[in-house]
């Protein structure tokens, strides 16, 4: 599929209503990732005199929003957009792959700390949970991106910082919640074994990426 370059947000919402799974940056094929497709003056620019300009940045918590969709650290650990119609699937088999942590895990504490206080930050829930001092933000990360892998934790919404002025800046904090309570315990629901929905998807991306190997589809959906 060659993909029609994209210029706003509303055109990257009715992309990612079509084609389902769309990988925030590079996903390891050539052209498939936001980044790749959207216009050249809606890429990342540095200016001269500081400061920077990334609309397709932007634009993710407008495109969560409105659709709305998931996002998350859903493709080898590196973020995107997955569908309503397909999340059910995707989460079928990833959920499959593993399972909801129990309490006495740290991953487990994390994702409990959460649901029981609602959609937090990032740097609130990881001090909610504890891990404060020196090293402890990469250790945190790390427990955050497998539970986003697993699909038991979305980006619900970005929030800015504002300055005197009442004006955003920065590059935005992630606001986390789980994926029922963003959309609906339905949504996570899928009547299918976990390996029909591996081959639904598989299946899916191969029509829409006739270009990619099989090895490079996989690491998609694993």
């Amino acid at each position: 599929m060659v993909f029609t370059e994209i210029y706003s947000a509303t055109g990257m919402m009715e992309l990612i209503r079509e084609i389902g799974f769309l990988p925030l940056l590079d996903s390891g094929i050539e052209g498939f990732s936001a980044e790749d497709i959207v216009a050249e003056d809606c890429r990342y620019v540095a200016f001269p005199e500081g400061g920077w300009d990334w609309p397709l940045w932007k634009w993710k918590g407008e495109i969560v929003r409105e659709m709305p969709c998931m996002y998350g650290k859903f493709f080898n650990k590196k973020a995107g957009f997955v569908s309503l119609e397909w999340w059910p699937d995707f989460c079928n088999y990833r959920r499959s792959k593993s399972p909801r942590p129990n309490g006495d895990s740290i991953e487990g504490a994390i994702l409990s700390t959460l649901q029981s206080s609602g959609s937090l930050i990032t740097r609130e829930l990881r001090a909610a949970c504890g891990f404060t001092g020196k090293g402890m933000r990469s250790k945190f990360d790390g427990y955050l991106t497998r539970l986003e892998m697993a699909t038991y934790i979305v980006t619900e919404d970005f929030i800015y910082p504002c300055d005197k002025h009442n004006r955003e800046y920065g590059w935005g904090w992630s606001l986390l919640d789980t994926p029922e309570e963003f959309c609906g315990r339905e949504c996570c629901q899928c009547g299918r074994a976990p390996e029909e929905s591996y081959r639904r998807i598989f299946a899916h991306l191969k029509k829409i990426l006739p270009g990619a190997t099989d090895r490079q589809i996989q690491k998609l959906i694993i």
